[in-house]
């Protein structure tokens, strides 16, 4: 019975002035859009940044088919939460669901999104990739 009240309440939650002053920061992701990722194919929707460690949560889309080149993130670890699709890297399968960490000057990838994936993805750092 506490599992349908829980998510009876969740179904309606918004944000409002009070949620502000509970919450130093409060967005929701239709008031927001769509930006172009550090690849053609990936779009990143930034939730939040932090202005002091440049570090971001966003929301990234990868468009199906799409392969990402292996690459690493020299000033920020990643941690990953897949929402919906599948990817592939090196033989292992992201579905919803999955979780990863990478950590950050570690390379990983080539990624190729089987379908397309919308994850929630923090960088404790700034957002950067290279080769």
């Amino acid at each position: 019975m506490l599992v349908g009240r829980l998510r009876t309440w969740s179904c309606i939650f918004r944000a409002s002035a009070l949620d502000k002053a509970m919450f130093p920061y409060v967005t929701l992701a239709k008031d927001k859009s769509w930006q172009p990722g550090p690849y053609d194919g990936v779009e990143l929707l930034v939730l939040h940044k932090n202005e002091t460690t440049g570090g971001v949560t966003i929301l990234r889309k990868f468009r199906a088919g799409l392969t990402v080149p292996a690459h690493i993130h020299p000033v920020a670890n990643e941690y990953c939460y897949v929402l919906s699709g599948e990817w592939e890297e090196s033989g292992a399968v992201y579905t919803t669901g999955a979780f990863f960490f990478a950590p950050k000057g570690v390379k990983h990838g080539p990624h190729h999104a089987k379908t397309e994936v919308i994850s929630l993805t923090v960088f404790d750092g700034p957002l950067t990739v290279a080769q």
